[in-house]
């Protein structure tokens, strides 16, 4: 009788289950099925994609950052608005990674509101560091609101953006389970660089500055460079330490492939980042007599090298040191320096001359004029505060990968980690021309690698326990 008990009373739990299911599922048919009627076409099979993609998310996490790999270089982009849509006709431009993250992130929030066992957010240490940057960035920017600097829902939205680059880091070291599943992910970010590296050299006849795939008309060469940038660091990093003859050459191929469009985004904030790359790679590898070897035949055969080197490149080069009549022009001793350069400079004046006014926590993000600078522009919106973050935030990861580095026993992922050391501070040198470390399509896969390097050792040590 004890036994058939629960049999018995367990039928009219799993009716009242199967019931409901058919109800969500009949309710979101009928959902479907009028926003078919009611909105455009392609609203509403976006809709349909989003609710697939939360799905398949909510069953098995990993399948929600092979997509998110994908979609960083690779995401269309589309306008909302337009003639007579929105105010002043302008129009909203959106990626679909953009939404596709979040759908990503809230399914990856419901999965684990719904499995208690799977944490949120895995102690690391990184926490404390992003958590007190993106803390100071929110801080800042609601004190600009309540004095006036900021004035519109920009700001927030910006924060909100620095915030979605994080998600990404805390969705792959909450469910990295083991290095063959890290390698697996780490393999699709490489096909996705091998993808774009082929766009960008087709793009090479045309004559224009080379950038990512859907970028609108005009762009974004230097995005692209900062990307190829960190790519190349961890290909060389993987290179010098791998013994195995085919990842070698499967990376030295791939060094070769990107390598091309990266010289041809004719990026100078892209080219500074080389010297810190090499820099690195020949601190701490174990190859390093054959980077320092390298550095010292560039230096030697220099006019050689410029001599091979595509005259698109050579004139960027030059360019750096062609002042224009009529256009603002800095002089540094006797050399005087071509607007663009100049521009960014006089910014980083600008932004000292408003940061004593404010110097704590800033203008809030958006608060003052837009700088195409990361320091310039951090310091003045967020203030020393808002700085103080960012290299603490910055100095984390450097240290975290090149603990990491010594720790891994496995030459593959030594490697990776030196890859991304070097990539690192590659970036931070990129950071002195760009806004590097708030662009999404540098970011995203920037933080994938820093997860990827960050647990590493951890699965490591637990496979060795297992063993």
């Amino acid at each position: 009788m004890r036994s058939g008990l629960p049999q018995s009373a367990s039928i009219p739990g799993a009716l009242a289950r199967v019931v409901l299911f058919g109800l969500v599922l009949f309710g979101g048919a009928l959902l479907v099925s009028q926003g078919l009627t009611l909105t455009r076409l392609e609203y509403a099979l976006g809709f349909v994609a989003a609710g697939a993609v939360f799905v398949l998310v909510f069953l098995r996490t990993e399948v929600g950052l092979y997509l998110a790999l994908l979609s960083m270089l690779l995401s269309p982009e589309f306008a909302i608005g337009g003639r007579g849509g929105l105010v002043e006709q302008r129009e909203v431009v959106l990626r679909a990674e953009d939404l596709l993250l979040i759908v990503i992130a809230l399914s990856w929030m419901a999965k684990t509101a719904v499995n208690k066992e799977l944490g949120v957010v895995l102690k690391t240490p990184l926490n404390r560091p992003i958590a007190v940057y993106i803390a100071t960035h929110l801080l800042a920017t609601l004190v600009g609101y309540l004095t006036g600097t900021v004035k519109s829902a920009a700001g927030f939205f910006y924060v909100l953006k620095y915030a979605e680059y994080f998600v990404i880091y805390y969705m792959v070291v909450n469910n990295l389970q083991d290095r063959s599943q890290a390698w697996r992910l780490i393999r699709v970010a490489f096909l996705t660089a091998v993808v774009v590296s082929l766009i960008g050299l087709a793009q090479i006849p045309s004559g224009q500055r080379v950038s990512a795939p859907f970028e609108g008309e005009a762009g974004e060469p230097n995005t692209f460079g900062g990307y190829l940038l960190l790519m190349l660091g961890l290909a060389a990093g993987i290179f010098l330490e791998s013994p195995r003859a085919r990842i070698r050459t499967w990376c030295l191929g791939f060094l070769a492939l990107a390598a091309l469009p990266f010289l041809y985004t004719l990026s100078r904030a892209s080219y500074l980042g080389v010297i810190p790359l090499l820099g690195v790679l020949a601190l701490l590898s174990s190859r390093r007599r054959l980077v320092v070897g390298v550095l010292l035949a560039l230096l030697v055969g220099s006019p050689v090298v410029a001599y091979l080197a595509p005259t698109p490149v050579v004139k960027r080069i030059l360019y750096t040191f062609e002042p224009e009549a009529g256009q603002p022009t800095v002089t540094v001793g006797r050399v005087a320096l071509d607007p663009s350069t100049s521009v960014r400079l006089l910014s980083f004046g600008q932004a000292l001359e408003g940061w004593a006014k404010r110097p704590v926590l800033g203008y809030g993000v958006t608060g003052f004029a837009f700088m195409d600078a990361q320091y310039p522009r951090t310091l003045v919106e967020t203030g020393l505060v808002g700085l103080a973050a960012f290299f603490w935030l910055a100095w984390s990861v450097l240290r975290g990968g090149v603990r990491a580095f010594h720790a891994l026993g496995d030459p593959l992922e030594r490697g990776l980690a030196l890859g991304f050391v070097a990539g690192t501070a590659a970036l931070l040198t990129h950071a002195i021309g760009a806004n590097t470390f708030i662009i999404v399509r540098i970011m995203e896969p920037f933080w994938f690698f820093a997860g990827v390097v960050t647990m590493l050792p951890s699965l490591q040590r637990a496979e060795a326990r297992n063993d």
